[in-house]
């Protein structure tokens, strides 16, 4: 009999997950720990200037907190996917609220791409939905030693 694992392992919609699930746990973990450092752009310049005018301290005080969310995100990702996909695909509408609304349209191919990736999040919260689901309704033994064990007579459990 094929186990769970060895038919998810050849199943592309399993793989997709995987893939995604990832894919969302090292990136807002990595970009996270970005917003303390600048490493790779100085990210309060993508901060439009109506959200800079409402939020206390400066716009890198703004990205600590950022950074810290997005962390933040990317673990519960990976410990509680389909929580952790409903948290970064709502906070990727936020970034592309932030940057459609910033100097219009000077980030408009930015804005386009966090789209992309906000459809992405969406895809693998439908997909953790599935998967987990799945893992959690799994039988702990297989049917056909659930009927040795429920004895002479008795039928084993459906499924």
């Amino acid at each position: 009999m094929e186990s769970l694992a060895d038919s998810r392992r050849g199943n592309p919609a399993y793989q997709v997950y995987l893939l995604l699930r990832g894919a969302f746990v090292v990136a807002p973990v990595l970009f996270g720990l970005d917003k303390f450092f600048n490493w790779s752009v100085d990210w309060p310049q993508y901060l439009a200037p109506w959200i800079n005018d409402i939020i206390p301290g400066s716009g890198q005080d703004f990205m600590y907190v950022v950074g810290a969310i997005e962390i933040a995100a990317g673990l519960t990702v990976l410990v509680a996917p389909r929580v952790g996909g409903l948290l970064v695909a709502g906070w990727l509408a936020g970034i592309v609220v932030n940057l459609l609304t910033h100097s219009p349209p000077e980030y408009y191919d930015i804005a386009l791409r966090d789209f992309g990736l906000f459809l992405a999040a969406v895809a693998l919260t439908r997909l953790a939905f599935e998967f987990e689901a799945v893992r959690s309704r799994r039988p702990t033994r297989n049917t056909a030693d659930a009927a040795r064990q429920a004895g002479p007579g008795l039928e084993a459990p459906p499924g």
